[in-house]
């Protein structure tokens, strides 16, 4: 490692953004005549345009992924919920997903997740720390 410098920070978003574009060329590489990931979202707004929940997340090839999901408190338990992972979920398939995945944290929601049909595939157990798990789900569409 002659002559190499090894910097450790907070967030770097010029970092993140060059990983990823090289990751992407790795992917796209080992994945040829697959169409490259794309992004998608769902939103809920209330009658005054504010956000009430939102789903952020991502496709590529037969598969989603679901990275973000948030209702606002005074909505949940209302199908809010519900109404975003449906579209979410329909609008995989129309993209021709097969599957999706998510993770959700022990004092998240992975119960939500199996409602809606999802199973688990596996935890990271003390993550983020003792007495909590990331649960991994799937679910067939």
């Amino acid at each position: 490692m002659d002559g190499l410098t090894t910097t450790t920070g907070e967030g770097d978003a010029a970092l993140d953004q060059r990983l990823s574009d090289e990751l992407d060329a790795v992917n796209a590489a080992a994945t040829a005549g697959t169409p490259a990931a794309r992004e998608l979202t769902v939103r809920v707004v209330d009658a005054a345009g504010a956000l009430v929940g939102g789903v952020s997340g991502w496709t590529w090839g037969e598969a989603a992924g679901i990275a973000m999901t948030w209702v606002d408190e005074a909505h949940r338990g209302g199908g809010v919920g519900a109404e975003l992972l449906a579209a979410f979920e329909a609008e995989a398939r129309s993209r021709g997903c097969r599957r999706v995945f998510v993770t959700s944290f022990t004092f998240q929601a992975p119960a939500f997740y199996e409602r809606a049909g999802y199973r688990e595939i596996f935890r990271w157990e003390g993550v983020p720390t003792d007495g909590r798990d990331d649960v991994h789900l799937r679910k067939d569409l």
